[in-house]
């Protein structure tokens, strides 16, 4: 997968030595690492004041995007756009992904629509 920004651009700047990839820049962003426990899942939501770009750290990760799902390898991306449902759980083993929210985060623009935990 390729890197993605919040408008769809590939942003990858080439170097001598290497390269790096940029994720914001001058924007309002939250940055995230997430921690699943092995077979664990967290609820069905979505936000209607944020996107979300999640980054697969480790394998073992699972996206639910709108009903689809992605088992990503390791550094592959996916964007999730306000209003999009969305869930991320663990196949097996224990797993991270890095998380990078863009505009306004607030922890209680998280609409729950199905959690194993009791909270939607």
């Amino acid at each position: 997968m390729q890197q993605i920004d919040r408008l769809g651009a590939v942003i990858r700047d080439e170097r001598p030595w290497g390269g790096f990839e940029r994720y914001t820049l001058n924007e309002e962003s939250t940055v995230k690492i997430i921690e699943v426990a092995p077979g664990q899942r967290l609820s069905l939501q979505r936000h209607e004041h944020r996107d979300e770009l999640w980054v697969a750290i480790d394998p073992g990760a699972v996206f639910e995007i709108d009903g689809e799902r992605i088992e990503p390898a390791v550094g592959d991306r996916v964007l999730i756009r306000a209003g999009q449902t969305h869930r991320l759980s663990s196949s097996g083993p224990a797993t991270r992904i890095l998380e990078i929210a863009f505009g306004h985060f607030d922890e209680d623009d998280i609409e729950r629509l199905e959690d194993s935990y009791g909270r939607a």
